[in-house]
């Protein structure tokens, strides 16, 4: 069966204008993933960070920490995927066999680095400007130690110009990662292997970077 085309004069087989109309749809989906492509999905670098713990021994508390890290993310906070890692060996206690044994223990010639790998962010809470900061859960995985446990990190994130500050703070038992030599001289010097964990991040706008995120996403 045929049927005129409107206003053209032309008569078009029922196959024909199927045909037609799914083309013209597939030329409107084009155009419209075009227009999406062409707007820039925010992404950032690590700028300055500080990753640091709190250790509980026998002997009496201590602090490890360090600023040697490495980061970048790429979304806005709702959508935003991303990682950070720092190299083991930087951990610094201010105790020099302290630290040679915290080594020891991370082997870190084998596994020279931690690393966190953001999947999706889950907003709890919000508050207004100009103090205005998310409280949320990042969730992904966490690798230490040769280990990779899934994980959800409370954190709060603040946008300050072109800058996201991130900072989180976590309990960690250290043989969920199978880490040990915890216990030195026949046992009288221990270290407890649960910890409390503290990140501070901030991350500056890049988009030059978002060609290279999204080959490693």
């Amino acid at each position: 069966m045929r049927k005129k085309l409107l206003g053209s004069g032309l008569y078009f087989p029922r196959r024909a204008r199927g045909a037609l109309l799914v083309m013209a749809a597939s030329a409107l989906v084009a155009r419209r993933a075009v227009a999406q492509s062409a707007t820039p999905t925010p992404s950032a670098v690590l700028r300055s960070g500080t990753l640091s713990f709190d250790g509980h021994a026998t002997v009496g508390d201590f602090v490890g920490s360090t600023t040697t890290i490495s980061g970048a993310f790429t979304g806005d906070v709702a959508g935003a995927r991303g990682w950070v890692e720092a190299r083991v060996a930087t951990l610094q206690t201010k105790n020099d066999h302290r630290d040679r044994d915290l080594r020891g223990s991370m082997e870190v010639a084998k596994y020279p680095t931690l690393r966190f790998d953001l999947e999706r962010v889950e907003t709890r809470s919000t508050t207004l400007p100009p103090d205005g900061h998310a409280d949320v859960l990042l969730h992904g995985s966490l690798t230490i130690h040769g280990v990779k446990r899934d994980v959800a990190l409370p954190a709060i994130v603040a946008r300050d110009g072109d800058t996201t500050h991130v900072t989180s703070t976590f309990p960690l038992d250290l043989e969920d990662y199978r880490i040990g030599g915890l216990t030195k001289m026949l046992g009288m010097l221990r270290m407890k292997p649960k910890i409390e964990v503290h990140v501070d991040l901030r991350f500056v706008d890049d988009s030059s970077l978002l060609p290279h995120l999204r080959g490693t996403s």
